[in-house]
C-alpha cells in the first residue's frame, strides 16, 4: 500500500521560508517530485528528483529560490522554499512514479493529499 504524506506547509509572509516533507511508504519509486495548483490555475511541476543518480529539476519560475532533496534512508522528499512570493501560495502535492517522463507528462500514478501554502 503506497503512502505518500505531506507536510510542513503554511502561511509566512513574502521573502520567508518554508520546508515541505512527504513520507513515503509502501514502495520506493524512481522519481519523487513536487506539484502545486493554485485556486484556477492547471497544476504545474516544481520540483523532481530522480532517485538512481540523484539528479533534480526545478521550474524556472523557482530556480534559485527552491531546493529538492530525497533522504533514502528515511524514504522521506524535501522541497527547501526560500524567498517565498505570493505567486507561490497554492496546494502543493508530492507525487511518486517509476519514470521521469510520467513526471515530465505531469501524470505520476501516486499522489499525496496535498499541503497548503499561502505566502501574503
Amino acid at each position: 500500500h503506497v503512502q505518500l504524506v505531506e507536510s510542513g506547509g503554511g502561511s509566512v509572509q513574502a521573502g520567508g521560508s518554508l520546508r515541505l516533507s512527504c513520507a513515503a511508504s509502501g514502495y520506493t519509486f524512481n522519481t519523487y517530485s513536487w506539484f502545486r495548483q493554485a485556486p484556477g490555475k492547471e497544476r504545474a511541476a516544481v520540483a523532481a528528483h530522480y532517485t538512481g543518480t540523484a539528479t533534480t529539476y526545478v521550474a524556472d519560475s523557482v530556480q534559485g529560490r527552491f531546493t529538492i532533496s530525497r533522504d533514502n534512508a528515511k524514504s522521506t522528499l524535501h522541497l527547501q522554499m526560500n524567498s517565498l512570493k505570493p505567486e507561490d501560495t497554492a496546494m502543493y502535492y508530492c507525487a511518486a512514479d517509476r519514470t521521469w517522463s510520467a513526471v515530465v507528462r505531469g501524470i505520476p500514478d501516486f499522489w499525496g493529499q496535498g499541503t497548503q501554502v499561502t505566502v501574503s
